[in-house]
């Protein structure tokens, strides 16, 4: 049976907001003070960003070529990031409340655009009604099989230890002798659900159906491996596409996910096997290893790469899995969860231009995390989520333009978003990608070295044809130095650390 997923994500360009960072409005009244919000971010801290803040700036992201949304969670929670939820029926009154939602569902709708949800079902917060009804009821609680929990504790009179002092709370412990209960990766404030009781499993699938109900178009979901059972997430995709045939389902997977893809769970994962190689590749010279070594995954992963290494890189992730679903993989060059691009890349914001280049031409629907089109940077978390800038002075108005024109020019080319894909050359620092189609499609060269590069390119559909380039900002064009000959060979010259798309015609 071939493999569905939804037809909009091919040509969908995604913008990922962390909604407490990106923008605050005045239709939201504070309960009291903020963080400020050029200040460094804290762990705890609020800068008081919200919904109505987003629908404010959709004609930014209109212009800047975007066409979907990715929204970190909005649900009501006591922390920032909002990954400790209270209350999955309600959005979170500081971002506007289920008011401010629809209002921002309604506007994108109108521009054209999606909205997707972030779904983090493995666990709730301290706060969620289940768990706080345990705290106050012990063993008498009706909701005491919702979590782990230590019944023979719970039995004896012994109260879960949800707010441990400060000095004795390791994650590294074990949760359930510490704490009396399961926690994701051992954290007090974050309780793991069981999913295997049928309360808790039709809680959460009816509260995936709602959000679609309501009008969102899809679900990111957190570490979904932390839900061992495939026949939740199963289920999960059934009972969303009876909702909306078309909605999403990607997840958030840090390895290759292969069974995750096979037509029964989830659309598309979150491409961090393609962003840690984007990275190695388009940082080049730049690449700060120190940075990179604050998360964990990177660390063990990211590596230098030279043209053809990445070239063997790029082939290998993009046969992985069925071409339905390399079609809709969200593809990213960094997260939330990661230090920003541009910092790992040393500061270098050809970097980012090089990479956003890169997405612009592979399959799958590029992602950008908020405010990596003006030059945003920042380390390991929090510093990866600091507020977008207010003050237009400090943009990298450069950047932004590129990005924009790489968008646009993606979004007008059919041959750049789907259809076969090759590496038509790689050497030194340099790659070609070759977008064939009928008409003649696209030829994307890119060199992230230091040097000038001379990169012989050899396709057979490029014989007989004209190669066009297409005027980027600020880069300059690439030169034909040979062909293409009778047999589609050709050599482009390109200067260091830029990329030239070329229309074969």
């Amino acid at each position: 049976m071939p493999i569905e997923t939804p037809a909009w994500v091919r040509d969908a360009v995604f913008y990922q907001i962390f909604p407490d960072r990106f923008a605050r409005s005045a239709g939201v009244r504070p309960p009291g003070p903020f963080e400020a919000w050029e200040a460094p971010p804290t762990t705890h801290g609020f800068k008081g960003g919200d919904l109505y803040g987003v629908v404010e700036r959709l004609p930014y992201l209109e212009d800047l070529g975007v066409t979907a949304i990715y929204l970190n969670p909005v649900f009501a929670s006591a922390s920032n990031h909002r990954y400790h939820t209270d209350d999955y029926l309600a959005v979170d009154p500081l971002l506007g409340g289920d008011a401010a939602l629809r209002a921002l569902l309604d506007a994108a709708h109108e521009r054209g655009m999606r909205v997707i949800l972030d779904g983090v079902f493995n666990h709730t917060g301290r706060g969620f009604l289940a768990f706080h009804h345990i705290l106050e009821n012990g063993i008498a609680s009706p909701y005491v099989d919702w979590y782990y929990v230590d019944r023979a504790r719970l039995s004896a009179g012994r109260p879960l230890i949800a707010y441990p002092e400060p000095g004795i709370d390791h994650p590294g412990r074990d949760a359930m002798e510490r704490l009396g209960y399961r926690a994701w990766w051992g954290l007090p404030a974050l309780p793991k659900l069981d999913i295997a009781h049928p309360p808790v499993r039709e809680h959460l699938l009816t509260v995936a159906e709602h959000w679609l109900r309501f009008g969102a178009d899809g679900w990111r979901l957190d570490v979904p491996e932390e839900i061992d059972d495939p026949t939740f997430w199963q289920a999960f995709r059934a009972r969303c596409r009876a909702v909306q045939p078309e909605a999403y389902l990607v997840g958030e997977l840090w390895n290759e996910a292969g069974a995750w893809l096979a037509g029964d769970r989830f659309d598309a994962v979150m491409d961090y096997p393609l962003a840690e190689a984007i990275l190695g590749y388009a940082a080049g010279s730049h690449l700060d290893l120190g940075v990179v070594a604050f998360h964990d995954q990177y660390r063990t992963h990211v590596r230098h790469l030279d043209g053809p290494a990445f070239a063997a890189e790029l082939q290998a992730i993009l046969g992985r899995y069925d071409p339905a679903v390399t079609d809709v993989q969200l593809n990213l060059i960094g997260s939330h969860d990661t230090p920003r691009f541009r910092t790992m890349a040393g500061g270098d914001t050809a970097a980012v231009r090089l990479a956003v280049a890169i997405l612009a031409c592979l399959p799958g629907a590029p992602c950008l995390y908020y405010g990596d089109e003006i030059g945003m940077e920042g380390g390991r978390d929090p510093d990866c989520r600091r507020a977008f800038p207010t003050d237009e002075t400090t943009w990298d108005r450069g950047l932004h333009d590129l990005i924009r024109a790489l968008f646009v020019l993606r979004r007008s080319e059919a041959a750049l978003r789907a259809g076969p894909v090759a590496i038509a050359g790689a050497a030194a620092g340099a790659i070609a990608v070759r977008r064939p189609a009928d008409d003649g499609g696209w030829l994307v060269v890119v060199n992230a070295g230091d040097e000038e590069v001379r990169l012989p390119v050899a396709d057979a559909g490029l014989a007989g044809r004209r190669l066009e380039p297409r005027q980027l900002p600020d880069w300059p064009g690439p030169r034909l130095i040979e062909g293409p000959d009778a047999g589609g060979a050709a050599t482009i010259g390109l200067a260091p650390r830029s990329a030239a798309f070329l229309a074969v015609r």
